[in-house]
This record gives C-alpha cells, structure tokens and sequence, in this order.
C-alpha cells in the first residue's frame, strides 16, 4: 500500500502548496500553466505514449478537448476553493464527487443499482451536505463565499470522471489520452497568459515558474502512484480505490486541522466520517 500512501500524499500536497502561494506572491493562473508543462513532460518520460494510438477512428476528440479545458479550470477553482473553505472541505468534496460519477454511471452508462452502491450514495450525499454547511466562523467577505467553489470542485471533478469513462470506453489508451489533455490544457493556459502579459495585466515570474512545475510533480505524482497501486495489487482494485480515497480524507483531515488550524463544526466532522462509510460503501461493489 506504499503506492498508495505516495498517491494521497501528493494529492493533499497539491491542495497545501495551492493553499499558501499567494503568501509569496505567486500568480496561480501562471503556476497553474506551468503545472501542465511539467505534467505532460512526465508523462512523456515515464509511460511514454503512442501518439498513433489516437489517429485511429472513434477517438473522442470532444472528451479530450474537454478534459483540456476543464482541468485547468478546475485547478483554479481548487486554489480558490482551499482558500475560502479550507484543505478538509475541498479534499472531502472532492473524493465526493465519486457520487456524482455513479450516478452518471447509472444513467449514461447502464451500470446497475446494487444495494450497497444506493446505500453509499445516500450516504454520500448527506456528507456532501454537511461539508457544505458553513462553519461559524467563517464569514463572507472580499474573498466570497465557499458554498459556491465547494459545488464547482464536487461538481468539476464529477464531469472529468464522466470524460475519462467516455474515453475509456472508446478504448483510447488512458497514457495517450492524458498526454494529449495535458498538452492541450498547457497551450489553452499559455495563450492565456501571453494575451494577460500583452495587455499588461501581469508580469511572467521565475517564482511562478517555480511553484508551477512543483504542483506539475505532484499533479502528476498523484496519478502516477495511484496507477502503479493498481498495478502491484491488480486483483484488488476496490481495496486500492476505497484506501486511496479513505486515506486522503483521513491526511487531509490532519493536515487541515493540525498545519491549519482549520475549525470544523460537529456537522463537518460527522460529514467526514460518513464520507468514509459511503466511500467504503460504493467500493465494495463498484469495482470488479
């Protein structure tokens, strides 16, 4: 399970280092972009991708220009969103949005009901309730209000998950696809920061480069290692599913709490460990 360990890691590392770069003056949208530079670069290094895999017919050319476009916009939401509601609620929000694809899995892709999936997506969606529900202290501001980038992310990662079973089912190669999204995700970001530079909105900075290819080792980190633990336990994918996902509520938990500071109301915590059931819930029965 170190795989897996590495992979919850790198996850709840990437919402911390989202968490405090505007502390040193780093332009996220400009981090952001670099992000994919070095995430499409590893993923050329390390599983080094067919490109003819997708000249072939029946690519879903419309899922992949897709994923470039809302994976960089989802990043940007996740720096707002740890932001104004905190490294626990995106990271639990986040691993919620699995009840959003099961649902898309019911009606788009004929997967059955069982009991055990309906149970945890009942479940699911009373903790999605409870981690929307604001704690008390928190108040909106100049920064805005949470509720509103909370549902972007459940609701952002839940759509990226629909796009990447379309591809699947297509049999585009999933190392090929990734490539191909990260790639075009870095163009879409680089123009945009060319016509920001242009019209003198910002300035390109070293250190954004820097923080940039950073959250790029651990974006990709994240996949690589959540892949390699499928691959070492290959007969046990719900236990890799459920441990990644369990562990990086649990990580996130501790880091928020104790590196943060952040204050949970006794809804939020019971959201948490609902969170965990309906996790273990749809594990049992979701995955061969």
């Amino acid at each position: 399970m170190l795989f897996v360990l590495l992979s919850a890691v790198c996850s709840v590392l990437v919402s911390v280092l989202l968490k405090v770069v505007r502390r040193f003056d780093v332009d996220v949208a400009q981090a952001v972009t670099w992000n994919y530079l070095a995430a499409s670069a590893l993923c050329a290094l390390i599983w080094q991708p067919l490109p003819a895999s997708l000249a072939q017919p029946g690519v879903p050319w419309l899922a992949l220009l897709g994923l470039a476009v809302v994976l960089p916009l989802l990043f940007l939401m996740l720096a707002v969103s740890v932001r104004r509601a905190g490294i626990v609620r995106t990271e639990i929000a986040q691993r919620l949005s699995l009840l959003l694809s099961l649902l898309a899995a019911f009606f788009l892709f004929g997967e059955p009901a069982g009991t055990s999936k309906l149970c945890g997506l009942a479940l699911g969606l009373l903790a999605m309730l409870g981690i929307l529900s604001r704690p008390s202290h928190e108040r909106t501001g100049k920064s805005g209000s949470a509720l509103p980038v909370l549902i972007a992310v459940w609701v952002g990662f839940a759509a990226v998950d629909v796009m990447l079973k379309q591809i699947a089912v297509a049999g585009t190669p999933f190392t090929a696809s990734l490539q191909v999204s990260f790639v075009l995700a870095f163009i879409g970001m680089a123009v945009w920061q060319a016509l920001r530079v242009w019209r003198g909105a910002v300035r390109l900075t070293w250190r954004s480069l820097v923080v940039g290819l950073l959250l790029g080792a651990l974006n990709f980190g994240n996949i690589v290692f959540y892949v390699s633990a499928h691959r070492a336990l290959p007969n046990q994918p719900a236990a890799v599913f459920a441990s990644m996902n369990i562990g990086v509520v649990a990580l996130a938990a501790l880091v928020g709490a104790v590196g943060f500071g952040e204050r949970l109301t006794w809804i939020n915590r019971g959201a948490i460990m609902l969170a965990i059931c309906a996790i273990a819930l749809i594990a049992r029965t979701s995955l061969p």
